[in-house]
């Protein structure tokens, strides 16, 4: 008798992202086999009882279990939230030098195992892991996909269905470049329920200035949640299992995250959150999305900021 195919996920680093995103996954049961991978093995042993208890109440069952690198050999997505974590007043770049030392002893180990999936990674600076996690692995560039903007586009929808008093989900607008401090609004490409967000600061002038405050209550979030909770979590894990969702389900669905560029937005040779298309091959295409003068002027800033702050550490 064949043995029938599962969908396996191989999630490494066990922190506090990293077992968000085993709970929302159990949630909503997105994959057949979950295996978890942390340097602290008693953390992960609690972790997989702790998730394996509420399995009854899942919608459906999982086998969850604490993994080795052996166990990337036939994975289809290896999920990597491990590295330093970003600390109270440190910017996702001051993490560079530390997290890149670190990937590559987990990308090679990963790769030694035969894996042939799909990287999707969480850690920070994202866009430059993301960028390393190509460089050490060899995979084509659609196979390696950051999570990108995707947790500062559900920041930007939230905060605009909240002012607009309709559902995050009827809210159409985007975040892109850097995960980081250069990130930018698309405010032009905005809409709400099809309605163009200009057209509707047209009708109400008065929110003009909201507006302003939305695009820095985005960008400076994370500041905010590590300051009062010391990290941020639980969206970035919903985020990530959305992705995770898109790949396995074969979605071909729209999603901002950190993409490899090769002239798309006027740019090359960087990994930078972008709109881009889902599937079970991992990236199928990116989306160029129409920009403003102003905000292509920000986007390729943004993109010359990752570079140079990753050039050091990639020159041969």
């Amino acid at each position: 008798m064949n043995e029938i195919k599962r969908n396996k996920v191989v999630l490494v680093g066990n922190g506090a992202v990293g077992s968000s995103y085993a709970f929302s996954v159990l949630n909503q049961g997105v994959c057949d086999e979950l295996f978890m991978i942390d340097l602290n093995e008693e953390r992960v042993l609690g972790d997989v009882m702790d998730l394996n208890h509420g399995m009854l109440y899942a919608p459906s069952p999982i086998k969850i279990k604490a993994g080795t690198y052996k166990d990337c050999r036939d994975a289809d997505i290896v999920v990597i939230c491990a590295g330093a974590a970003q600390k109270p007043g440190e910017t996702r770049l001051d993490l560079v030098g530390k997290n890149i030392k670190i990937f590559k002893s987990i990308i090679e180990e990963i790769m030694a195992s035969g894996f042939d999936g799909i990287f999707l990674v969480a850690s920070n600076p994202v866009d430059i892991l993301t960028y390393a996690t190509w460089k050490f692995s060899g995979l084509p560039k659609n196979r390696v996909i950051g999570s990108g903007t995707i947790l500062d586009t559900a920041r930007f929808r939230y905060l605009l269905s909240e002012e607009f008093d309709v559902a995050p989900s009827s809210v159409h607008a985007n975040i892109i470049g850097e995960h980081g401090d250069t990130e930018l609004a698309v405010w032009s490409g905005a809409n709400i329920a099809g309605i163009s967000l200009k057209h509707l600061l047209e009708k109400h002038p008065e929110k003009q200035g909201r507006m302003e405050e939305i695009d820095i209550d985005v960008r400076d979030a994370a500041y905010k949640i590590i300051k009062a909770k010391g990290a941020t979590y639980y969206g970035v894990a919903m985020g990530l299992m959305r992705i995770t969702k898109a790949i396995l389900s074969n979605q071909d669905v729209v999603l901002t995250v950190s993409a490899y560029l090769e002239g798309e937005y006027g740019q090359s040779d960087v990994y930078i959150g972008v709109p881009a298309v889902i599937n079970r091959n991992g990236i199928r295409q990116i989306v160029e999305s129409p920009l403003s003068e102003d905000e292509q002027e920000k986007f390729n800033h943004s993109v010359k900021v990752l570079k140079e702050t990753q050039k050091p550490f990639f020159e041969q």
